[in-house]
Order: structure tokens, then C-alpha cells, then sequence
């Protein structure tokens, strides 16, 4: 069986080595690119995008893949609606992994917004916001009314910061309690702004947001395409054996 993984987060790494292991299957992981030097994943392995729909479609069909498993990231939803409608022009199953959203413990003060662009209602003149939502969340947010903006990204960049409060912070995952208690402790933030992706890999800066009684603006997920969906690699493992 010919299987299409789409790749980029913690739950594709894991499938791809889990499925890497099964010699019935021929596995292809597909990366985005937007990681100079992104983490090893088993198997073979394609970088870069499809060069749109038509690109995708035809890259899918050339190669008769048996089945898509979607492991991107649960804001990669552009993509996701993408390869689900392809895969339903092909008769081609589709799964995608969707890791359960965050949810607030009893000692957290998250605020939930439904998108980028209504961060900036939340902001103070005053205050220090970090941005954990990466560069590309800039531009749908506009420039906050903050005294000073921190946004991570993974790859140094010559780019200067689109605003003129802002600087870039360079820093490659993973980040543990003490790592994100230390920074924020370090630049006097007042506000964390973070996507809610769920999972593992992103929860130590909340835990350091709320050992430091920091509040957080969470932003709400995008929708997602219709299809089946597993909540774990257990499941989506379970998937493929049941195809």
C-alpha cells in the first residue's frame, strides 16, 4: 500500500517511524519547506509545495498513493481543505490527524479570540506581548498598539521586523518550563499571544505563562474539512490497518 503522509508536526514524525517499520507499506512523507533544517522523519521524503491544486492533484494521481493521512498543523487548514477535496476527486481515502485543542486549567487567565485580527482589542499601550503564533501570523494581525512586540521564528533572517516596536526572537524547538520562564522572566512580557494547536510540543510556554501568572489571548482553530478524523497516532495507525 502506497501511502501520502503530509507532514510538519510531532504526531507526523511519530507515524512516519510507526509506519516506516511496516514493510507492507510505501510511505512517502511530504514537507512544506518552511523550515530551513526541519527534524528527521523516516522514509522517503518530498520538501517543498505542489505548486497549487493542479500540481497536487497530479502529483497524487501520477503516483496511485492508496491513502492520505493529513498530519499538518491544525492551522495548516488550507492545505487540508486542499488535499481532502482532491482525495475526494480521486476516490483516494483521506484522514486527517487532529490533535485536541488546549483546554484552561483552574490557575490559567486565557482569553480565546476567533482569529488573528482581534488580537489588538486585548492589547495595552504599555504592555510587552510575545508572540508564539510564528512570523506568518503578522500580517492577518496587524501591528499591535503595544509598547514592545517579540515574535519567534525558528531561522535567523535578514528581514527587519514589519513594525517598528517589534523584534524578532530566534529560537529552535523544543522549549522546556524552565527555557520559557527564563525568557519571559528576562524580557518583562506582559502578554502571550499563542495559536491553540494542542498537543505536546507548545505547552510549555502556557505552563510558563501560568507559573508566572501571565495572562494568554489564545486563538482560536480555522475550520476544518469534512472527513475522518483521528485524535492520536494510535488511531490513525488503527486507520491504515483497517483499509
Amino acid at each position: 500500500m502506497k501511502i501520502l503522509l503530509l507532514a510538519g508536526t510531532f504526531e507526523a514524525r511519530q507515524i512516519a517511524l510507526r509506519l516506516g517499520r511496516d514493510g507492507r507499506l510505501d510511505v512517502t512523507a511530504s514537507l512544506a519547506g518552511a523550515t530551513r533544517e526541519p527534524l528527521p522523519l523516516e522514509g522517503a521524503v518530498r520538501t517543498g509545495g505542489f505548486g497549487g491544486r493542479a500540481g497536487q492533484q497530479s502529483y497524487m494521481a501520477d503516483n496511485r498513493f492508496d491513502a492520505v493521512i493529513d498530519a499538518t498543523h491544525p492551522f495548516a487548514h488550507r492545505i487540508s481543505f486542499r488535499t481532502q477535496s482532491i482525495c475526494a476527486a480521486l476516490g483516494v481515502p483521506y484522514l486527517q490527524v487532529l490533535r485536541p485543542p488546549w483546554t484552561p486549567g483552574p490557575d490559567d487567565q486565557w482569553t480565546s479570540v476567533p482569529d488573528e485580527a482581534a488580537v489588538a482589542g486585548l492589547v495595552a499601550a504599555n504592555m510587552t506581548v510575545f508572540l508564539g503564533t510564528g512570523p506568518g501570523s503578522l500580517d492577518a494581525m496587524g501591528q499591535l498598539p503595544a509598547a514592545r512586540v517579540l515574535c519567534r521564528r525558528i531561522d535567523p533572517t535578514d528581514e527587519p521586523f514589519p513594525w517598528g516596536n517589534g523584534a524578532w526572537c530566534i529560537g529552535r524547538p523544543p522549549f522546556s518550563v524552565e527555557d520559557e520562564v527564563e525568557l519571559f522572566t528576562r524580557e518583562a512580557v506582559d502578554l502571550l499571544v499563542v495559536k491553540n494547536a494542542g498537543g505536546r510540543g507548545g505547552w510549555a510556554k502556557l505552563e510558563a505563562a501560568r507559573r508566572l501568572s501571565l495572562p494568554v489571548v489564545l486563538i482560536d482553530r480555522p475550520p476544518q474539512p469534512p472527513g475522518e478524523k483521528a485524535d492520536s497516532v494510535e488511531n490513525a495507525l488503527d486507520w491504515i490497518e483497517r483499509l
